[in-house]
């Protein structure tokens, strides 16, 4: 895999104003990650986690500082050039898993190639790939409200995935599962940073859940403090292979 870096973080700052109060979100973040690395991002509570990702996934820019996405400068981007940059870069998995609900699990799996103007034909191709990747291959007539919720989040892989991106930026996303159907969704991030070379930044509060990543960046008070390789960094194929069979969640 090349050695090439894929997000390079320089001095990053972000000061909100409220009335005359000034929120120092992040006091000068200073990170690279290379392309198809595996990251977990930790913090409590007010850390500036969300701060950091906002800005990682180009929905807010830094006061001060320069972000640099795959040798592209885009912290001095404008509105409509970040959200270009999103759709053709970036996939997004939230605890959430921010599922249309009136819409067909296809139908929700191509929405990102709408905006990308991608032809008709094509969307339908590529949602059945997505969706065969991650195992639902039988449910694209499906709306959300039928599924499970480690289903759901299955979803909103494929629709990270649809149009190729270099970075998937995972927000809590095992948040609000059980802890099978949690290693489960682990199991497909690893296997698509694994086997398609996709760049994971994945922020979690679950120490667990960061063990399945290859390294560690925690943030506290706006600051990086620890930048660590994972050690043994465990896999989770493996981990579910070993779980009774009467255990399952049921995805």
């Amino acid at each position: 895999m090349p050695d090439r870096t894929t997000i390079e973080l320089k001095d990053i700052r972000k000061t909100y104003t409220m009335g005359e109060a000034r929120i120092y979100a992040l006091r000068g973040i200073n990170l690279a990650i290379k392309q198809g690395e595996m990251v977990a991002v930790m913090g409590a509570s007010g850390s500036g986690k969300s701060t950091f990702l906002n800005i990682v996934g180009c929905l807010d820019k830094p006061t001060k500082g320069t972000y640099t996405l795959d040798g592209e400068n885009v912290s001095e981007l404008d509105k409509n050039q970040l959200a270009a940059i999103r759709n053709k870069k970036l996939g997004f998995v939230f605890q959430g898993f921010n599922l249309l609900g009136r819409a067909t699990v296809e139908a929700n799996v191509e929405l990102p190639m709408i905006y990308a103007g991608v032809e008709k034909k094509e969307m339908a191709a590529r949602a059945k790939d997505a969706l065969q990747w991650v195992g639902l291959s039988k449910y694209l007539h499906h709306y959300p409200n039928q599924m499970s919720g480690g289903q759901q989040q299955r979803v909103a892989i494929a629709r990270a995935l649809v149009n190729n991106p270099s970075l998937i930026l995972a927000d809590e996303p095992t948040g609000a599962l059980d802890s099978r159907t949690s290693i489960e969704i682990v199991a497909v991030i690893q296997r698509l940073n694994q086997e398609k070379g996709i760049t994971v930044v994945m922020v979690t509060h679950e120490k667990d859940i960061a063990q399945y990543c290859k390294r560690l960046v925690t943030i506290k008070d706006g600051h990086i403090i620890e930048d660590t390789p994972v050690l043994n960094q465990r896999n989770a194929a493996e981990d579910l292979a070993a779980l009774p069979v009467e255990a399952e969640a049921g995805l």
